[in-house]
């Protein structure tokens, strides 16, 4: 089977041009030479809306574009940052947009990929306000919005999403123990793939007497973190500057 990478977290934003560059030698480089790249959310700081003018991050957009004509297949999952990303975005990236969660088939075995924040359901304010802004008639009415009301509202949430952050204790914004479980066996999976946490790591767990693995892809706010596997049981995470 060919390389399949994967990858969250990245907070692209025109604040941060080491890590737009390091992303855009990732897609020459590691990425140019695999089969599928995998997007699970949080692709971007925020998302306006695809009449965003994404401000600074138009390279990104032109060599994932120049990547996916020369064969690479993109695909991009909302997070909680970008959820507003729709159809015309993804076009003018050359990816496709797939839902959370989003089973693929690995060796013949079913893999679940997500975001991860719906398994985070120990922090119940974030659920509820994800729940809000989720609904079509809140986007809708977001979206009606002129794109400098819109910008201004992102900032007010962002704000306030950090100043709650920092408040909460690590356990509460992790994921569920109980959730996930119910994650692995709605969806009768061996592996689970998810980001949003920020915590890169495998874990193993058993669940009547099936042994399962749960990896959790990093951030890219200091450095790259991704994923390759080439089998089912052949991956490997790795951090790269």
């Amino acid at each position: 089977m060919a390389r399949l990478l994967f990858i969250s977290d990245l907070h692209l934003a025109p604040e941060r041009p080491d890590i737009i560059q390091l992303f855009i030698n990732f897609l020459d480089h590691q990425a140019a030479s695999a089969k599928q790249l995998y997007i699970l959310g949080d692709f971007v700081e925020y998302w306006l809306g695809d009449d965003d003018t994404a401000k600074g991050l138009e390279p990104v957009f032109n060599k994932m574009k120049q990547i996916s004509e020369q064969g690479l297949e993109i695909f991009l999952m909302h997070g909680n940052r970008d959820f507003l990303m729709g159809e015309e975005l993804a076009r003018r990236c050359g990816c496709t947009l797939i839902p959370d969660p989003y089973i693929i088939d690995i060796d013949n075995t079913p893999v679940i990929l997500m975001h991860g924040d719906t398994l985070c359901t120990d922090d119940v304010r974030y659920q509820e306000l994800r729940l809000m802004l989720r609904h079509p008639d809140w986007q809708k009415e977001f979206l009606a919005k002129s794109l400098t009301e819109r910008t201004l509202l992102a900032e007010a949430l962002r704000k306030k999403s950090m100043e709650e952050t920092g408040k909460k204790s690590e356990d509460i914004m992790d994921v569920n123990t109980t959730a996930v479980e119910q994650a692995f066996q709605e969806h009768q999976v061996q592996l689970m793939i998810h980001g949003h946490t920020h915590r890169p790591g495998i874990h193993q767990l058993t669940i009547e007497q099936q042994k399962l693995t749960r990896i959790v892809l990093g951030d890219w706010y200091r450095q790259g973190s991704c994923l390759e596997l080439n089998h089912i049981d052949d991956f490997r995470l790795t951090e790269f500057h």
